[in-house]
């Protein structure tokens, strides 16, 4: 079984949930011809370690939170910034409780999904923890983001 499985479908169940919460409610004919619809804030999507090599959708708009937990992660970077653009300095906040040297925290980067079309957000990280190499297969993260009109 993967072990990824169930966190896009996580995802993808919150994802469902807030189109949901857009749909229109039971307004009388009268009440919606005198009443102007409120504005949406565009979406926001998190995405973690999780989610690694798989893929997420997004609307133009939509804010992807990349957090990766580890201080040994790089800041996440977008194979193209013309469709998910960062959307300022990546943070870095190590956790109180973390022995020096352990790597316990988050890496976040934020990026704002700009135009139609496809993007990958990547990390590197060498150590897994304090004087112990990564397996190769730990190395790198890749999650894709496919971002529609």
């Amino acid at each position: 079984m993967n072990p990824r499985t169930p966190a896009a479908l996580t995802l993808a169940a919150a994802l469902l949930t807030l189109a949901g919460c857009a749909s229109s409610g039971g307004t009388s004919p009268s009440a919606a011809a005198t009443t102007t619809p409120a504005a949406t804030a565009p979406a926001a999507v998190t995405v973690d370690e999780h989610a690694d090599h798989t893929t997420v959708k997004a609307a133009v708009g939509t804010t992807v939170t990349l957090a990766l937990h580890s201080t040994y992660w790089t800041a996440a970077t977008s194979s193209a910034p013309d469709v998910v653009a960062p959307g300022g300095a990546p943070t870095t906040a190590a956790s109180p409780s973390c022995r020096p040297g352990g790597g316990c925290g988050t890496v976040t980067t934020a990026f704002t999904a700009r135009t139609p079309g496809t993007a990958h957000l990547t990390a590197t990280r060498t150590a897994c923890g304090e004087a112990l190499n990564c397996p190769p297969e730990q190395r790198t993260y890749d999650v894709t983001v496919e971002v529609s009109g």
